[in-house]
């Protein structure tokens, strides 16, 4: 019993850990080369998918499009950055619209 206890501790410890160093290490701007203006837009387009993916309903390559941004915001070509996560912002907002258009208006065989 007490192994199984020690186990647990020992496991929420080195996740805890592991969040924290993974936290710190992904600090906006920390030695990154992306502009404001990607940093934004990027975060605009995280904030979108946040709300798509509450309703279970996003796009399939919304959040691909948004690693993207990601990448080319940390290369330095914040042009492709903000295209991608303008691209990411919209797929996301439009996933929400046609969840509520498809809650409103119902499609079964009845």
């Amino acid at each position: 019993m007490k192994t199984s206890f020690h186990v647990k501790l020992l496991a929420t410890a080195l996740l805890s850990l592991w969040l924290v160093n993974g936290c710190a290490s992904n600090s906006s701007n920390g030695g990154s080369k992306a502009s404001s203006d990607a940093t934004t837009a990027i975060a605009n387009a995280n904030d979108a998918i946040k709300a798509a993916k509450s309703n279970d309903w996003i796009w399939r390559d919304t959040e691909k499009f948004a690693a993207q941004a990601g990448e080319a915001a940390a290369a330095g070509d914040d042009a492709k950055a903000i295209k991608l996560a303008n691209k990411a912002q919209f797929e996301a907002e439009a996933a929400v619209e046609q969840y509520n258009f498809e809650k409103t208006h119902p499609r079964s065989l009845q």
